[in-house]
Protein backbone atom coordinates (compact mmCIF):
# COMPACT_ATOMS: atom_id res chain seq x y z
CA UNK A 1 0.00 0.00 0.00
CA UNK A 2 3.18 1.99 1.30
CA UNK A 3 4.02 1.95 -2.88
CA UNK A 4 0.69 2.51 -3.98
CA UNK A 5 0.52 5.77 -2.40
CA UNK A 6 3.62 6.90 -3.24
CA UNK A 7 3.24 6.32 -6.97
CA UNK A 8 -0.11 7.85 -7.54
CA UNK A 9 0.82 11.07 -5.71
CA UNK A 10 4.28 11.17 -7.77
CA UNK A 11 2.07 10.58 -10.36
CA UNK A 12 -0.13 13.62 -9.97
CA UNK A 13 2.65 16.17 -10.32
CA UNK A 14 4.31 14.30 -12.87
CA UNK A 15 0.92 14.52 -14.90
CA UNK A 16 0.74 18.12 -14.15
CA UNK A 17 4.53 18.82 -15.85
CA UNK A 18 4.29 16.37 -18.65
CA UNK A 19 0.86 18.07 -19.70
CA UNK A 20 2.53 21.79 -19.66
CA UNK A 21 5.95 20.23 -21.43
CA UNK A 22 3.65 18.74 -24.41
CA UNK A 23 2.98 22.01 -25.49
CA UNK A 24 -0.17 21.63 -27.13
CA UNK A 25 -3.54 22.74 -25.65
CA UNK A 26 -5.37 19.60 -25.79
CA UNK A 27 -2.55 17.83 -23.90
CA UNK A 28 -2.50 20.07 -20.81
CA UNK A 29 -5.82 19.55 -20.13
CA UNK A 30 -5.78 15.61 -20.90
CA UNK A 31 -3.17 15.12 -18.29
CA UNK A 32 -4.24 17.34 -15.73
CA UNK A 33 -7.22 15.54 -15.43
CA UNK A 34 -4.93 12.41 -15.59
CA UNK A 35 -3.85 13.92 -12.55
CA UNK A 36 -7.36 14.58 -10.81
CA UNK A 37 -7.73 10.59 -11.51
CA UNK A 38 -4.29 10.14 -9.45
CA UNK A 39 -5.47 12.41 -6.91
CA UNK A 40 -8.70 10.56 -6.67
CA UNK A 41 -6.49 6.90 -6.26
CA UNK A 42 -3.81 8.60 -3.74
CA UNK A 43 -7.09 9.07 -1.67
CA UNK A 44 -8.28 5.67 -2.42
CA UNK A 45 -5.10 4.21 -0.84
CA UNK A 46 -5.00 6.19 2.24
CA UNK A 47 -8.22 5.53 3.05
CA UNK A 48 -7.18 1.45 2.72
CA UNK A 49 -4.47 2.42 4.67
CA UNK A 50 -6.27 4.17 7.29
CA UNK A 51 -8.75 1.13 7.39
CA UNK A 52 -5.81 -1.12 7.89
CA UNK A 53 -4.44 0.84 10.56
CA UNK A 54 -1.00 1.35 8.82
CA UNK A 55 -1.49 5.08 9.37
CA UNK A 56 -2.51 7.14 12.39
CA UNK A 57 -5.05 9.97 12.50
CA UNK A 58 -3.10 12.06 13.05
CA UNK A 59 -0.98 11.40 9.69
CA UNK A 60 -3.97 11.00 7.33
CA UNK A 61 -5.49 14.51 8.88
CA UNK A 62 -2.13 16.25 7.50
CA UNK A 63 -2.08 14.50 4.39
CA UNK A 64 -5.54 15.09 4.13
CA UNK A 65 -5.41 18.94 4.52
CA UNK A 66 -2.99 18.86 1.55
CA UNK A 67 -5.46 16.99 -0.55
CA UNK A 68 -8.32 18.89 0.23
CA UNK A 69 -6.25 22.05 -0.82
CA UNK A 70 -4.99 20.24 -4.11
CA UNK A 71 -8.41 19.26 -5.05
CA UNK A 72 -9.78 22.25 -5.89
CA UNK A 73 -6.83 24.00 -6.92
CA UNK A 74 -6.70 21.25 -10.01
CA UNK A 75 -10.40 22.21 -10.91
CA UNK A 76 -9.66 25.56 -10.86
CA UNK A 77 -6.52 25.21 -13.32
CA UNK A 78 -8.54 23.08 -15.74
CA UNK A 79 -11.07 26.01 -16.05
CA UNK A 80 -8.52 28.46 -16.12
CA UNK A 81 -7.03 27.20 -19.19
CA UNK A 82 -10.81 27.12 -20.65
CA UNK A 83 -11.69 24.66 -23.46
CA UNK A 84 -10.21 26.48 -26.67
CA UNK A 85 -6.70 27.09 -27.13
CA UNK A 86 -5.51 30.94 -26.99
CA UNK A 87 -4.09 32.14 -30.35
Amino acid sequence: IGKQIVRSADSIGANIAEGVGRGSFQDNRRFIKIARGSLNETQHWLRRAYTRNLLTTEQINAIKTIINELAPKLNSYLNSIGNVPDD
